[in-house]
């Protein structure tokens, strides 16, 4: 498996490290509107900022994964003509269906695109879809920036 390829688990509360239950804390703090920055919420939860950041794109409550549709991906891309049409191509060939598209003006030759996927439909497991993306020769770079109900 290469570095870049994401694999996801469930893991039981009780095993995991002191940090990544706090950033969970801090995160519904913060949702709930009882933290108004993650300068009060890591505060209230005795966390470090660093920590926070380190595992607030990473670690989920199970209830909320299982509940979500919506997923945002940030793909960085060479600037060529069809790059984007064959990226929505494989996205769509998975069984999801593109919410939002937003790609900056590409510079020296790359540009960013960011998607937001319904994926209530998707035919494919997440990690198969991502390392499908992965292996188009056009993407460098694809990340999960987040998910949402």
């Amino acid at each position: 498996m290469h570095k870049s390829d994401k694999q996801f688990y469930l893991v039981r509360e009780d095993v995991l490290p002191e940090a990544m239950k706090k950033t969970l804390d801090a995160k519904l703090l913060i949702e709930r509107g009882k933290a108004e920055s993650v300068a009060d919420a890591v505060q209230a939860v005795d966390l470090s900022r660093s920590a926070f950041y380190k595992y607030r794109d990473t670690v989920f409550p199970f209830q909320t994964v299982v509940k979500q549709r919506i997923i945002s991906l940030f793909f960085h891309i060479e600037d060529r003509s069809g790059t984007l049409s064959h990226l929505l191509s494989t996205v769509a060939s998975s069984g999801c269906n593109v919410l939002t598209i937003h790609q900056t003006i590409p510079l020296q030759g790359r540009a960013n695109v960011t998607l937001s996927l319904d994926t209530a439909s998707m035919n494919v497991e997440l990690n198969e879809m991502l390392r499908r993306l992965k292996s188009l020769e056009f993407v460098d770079k694809v990340d999960v920036l987040g998910s949402g109900a």
